[in-house]
């Protein structure tokens, strides 16, 4: 950190008279000087949106008959009682004689190089400025959640956890949060099974419960090979992961082994695309793996929807998350039966014109890093792999439909459930939750309807 001294003699009359023909008259009726010693700081690297400690100045005028003005520009702020921060303030002339203490701080609102003035003014002075300098920096918060929390069936254990957690309470500010999640194994090992899992956050406006991020969990391992566990970007949530927050944790292990997870979250306070966001969900069939859409099957699940995004949207995008179950057949020509291992190219219709594609293919199993694991981990599924997070689909909206209503359809591809399958289950399912979110510099008054 850079200091420079400065000691500063201010002196209404410096022998000026003499260069300009000022009369003695002049220089004993307007007499008047200030002293200015203290530090001013470069602040070097300052988080932005916080606040620095305060750095003093003292100044000491004599024989002063005008108030002394002390103005200050960028972000910088200056108060007399380290307290009442403003961008101005006066020292009264009958106490200008006095010594004077002046707090200063930095507040950045931008990242990178800032800088500012501090000018200093009396009708008996010439004025005086001096360059103030700091950068700002974005700030990375941490956010423990669950910690080594037991998930299994049976033995007093739970496949299902929640608690209540403190994170950050100006979501406005918040550029970025990315979830970690982490697998541990009990004494005597994990579960050998690739399960179904998801967090959620509540909405206490609405009071569901709004799955946040989904992940597989691997064949009989941890997924120590990655050191901050699956990674996941939740940020279109941070209307709601904001001040005390109830999250919920399922993991659909069947045993009492199970695993220990472990949830972490990095919010990056910065500059964020949009400062607001508010998010409804429109659909959310995701209670666990066998309670998503039937698949090739009657059903009453319902699959449309009409949405209406608030007027004030300046940005809108819907966000999927989507796994394929069960090993029912006809199976495909390449035999893999549905909808586990079937490949789909499923339709979002945006009033009735298909406008989002979202290709149920394979992402790369066999280059999971969390490997090698105590089963079928390489061949690849449907959109998803075991030991990986699921991979979030998100789908920008025509801005011309802000302020107005549109329906919304998820259009499975056509295929026949048979029932012939010599699986334990001969169902397929799909697992899915959708939502809208609608983003802005203002705050919204409303969230996006969804009927």
């Amino acid at each position: 950190m850079t200091r420079v001294l400065l000691v500063l003699v201010l002196t209404a009359f410096i022998s000026g008279w003499l260069l300009t023909g000022c009369s003695p008259k002049d220089k004993i009726d307007n007499p008047g000087s200030i002293t200015m010693i203290g530090e001013i700081v470069d602040f070097s690297e300052v988080g932005i949106y916080t606040k620095t400690t305060s750095q003093s100045l003292f100044v000491k005028g004599a024989a002063m008959k005008s108030d002394i003005v002390v103005t200050v520009s960028g972000d910088f702020e200056i108060a007399l009682d380290d307290t009442n921060y403003l961008e101005k303030i006066t020292i009264p002339a009958p106490l200008a004689d006095k010594s004077t203490t002046i707090h200063i701080r930095c507040a950045p609102a931008r990242l990178g190089n800032i800088n500012g003035i501090l000018r200093i003014e009396s009708g008996q002075i010439t004025p005086k400025s001096y360059s103030l300098k700091a950068t700002g920096v974005k700030v990375l918060k941490a956010v423990s959640t669950f910690i080594n929390v037991r998930h299994a069936w049976g033995g007093g254990f739970s496949q299902t956890n929640s608690g209540v957690f403190n994170f950050p309470s100006k979501p406005q500010n918040i550029e970025k949060i990315i979830m970690f999640i982490k697998l541990a194994c009990p004494l005597g090992g994990c579960n050998g099974w690739d399960v179904y899992s998801n967090i959620r956050v509540k909405d206490t406006i609405t009071g569901k419960w709004l799955e946040i991020g989904r992940y597989i969990t691997p064949y009989g391992v941890s997924n120590s090979q990655i050191p901050k566990g699956f990674m996941i970007d939740v940020t279109d949530f941070k209307a709601l992961l904001t001040g005390k927050v109830n999250l919920r944790s399922f993991i659909e292990a069947w045993g009492v082994d199970g695993w220990l997870l472990t949830v972490n979250f990095e919010i990056t306070e910065g500059i964020p695309d949009f400062k607001y966001y508010a998010v409804s969900e429109i659909i959310q069939y995701n209670s666990n793996s066998l309670e998503g859409i039937p698949y090739g099957e009657p059903n009453n699940f319902v699959m449309d929807k009409i949405i209406k995004v608030p007027a004030t949207s300046e940005k809108t995008i819907l966000r999927t998350v989507i796994t394929g179950w069960g090993h029912a057949t006809p199976s495909d020509p390449d035999g893999r039966p549905c909808a586990e291992w079937c490949f789909r190219s499923h339709k979002i219709l945006i009033n009735g014109v298909p406008t989002f594609t979202h290709l149920m293919n394979g992402i790369g199993c066999g280059a999971n890093p969390v490997n090698p694991q105590n089963g079928n981990w390489e061949p690849d599924r449907a959109g998803w792999c075991p030991g990986m997070e699921v991979p979030v689909r998100t789908d920008e909206l025509d801005g011309s439909l802000a302020g107005n209503s549109f329906t919304w359809k998820y259009q499975l591809v056509n295929w026949t459930n048979d029932f012939k399958s010599t699986a334990d289950n001969i169902h397929a399912y799909y697992a899915i939750s959708s939502f809208v979110i609608a983003k802005s510099n203002a705050p919204f008054t409303a969230l996006p309807v969804v009927n």
